[in-house]
């Protein structure tokens, strides 16, 4: 679970200014945040398919988040997909 801590931490390193919480780089962050907690707790409870089923709507939710932080504003995209460490693919 990410704490109030862990989640403040996240919105610092994201945010755009000072207020920001909700922005779509807020949000890709928080998420891949609590998806790297949510695999360690699946790869010690293998068999825990409700977290799984909710690991998978995270995933998806971030990957519309990313879709249209790229279609939007792409020099962001490229900033956060570094810094998340994420795979970036290739521009068109």
């Amino acid at each position: 679970m990410l704490t109030t801590r862990k989640k403040q931490n996240v919105i610092k390193e994201t945010q755009k200014h000072k207020t920001d919480t909700g922005s779509a780089e807020v949000q890709i962050g928080i998420l891949s945040k609590r998806i790297d907690e949510l695999t360690g707790h699946l790869k010690k409870h293998a068999k825990d398919n409700h977290s799984r089923r909710g690991l998978l709507q995270m995933v998806s939710k971030r990957r519309r988040l990313i879709a249209y932080l790229k279609s939007h504003d792409e020099k962001s995209y490229l900033k956060i997909a570094k810094k998340l460490n994420l795979k970036i693919s290739p521009t068109s």
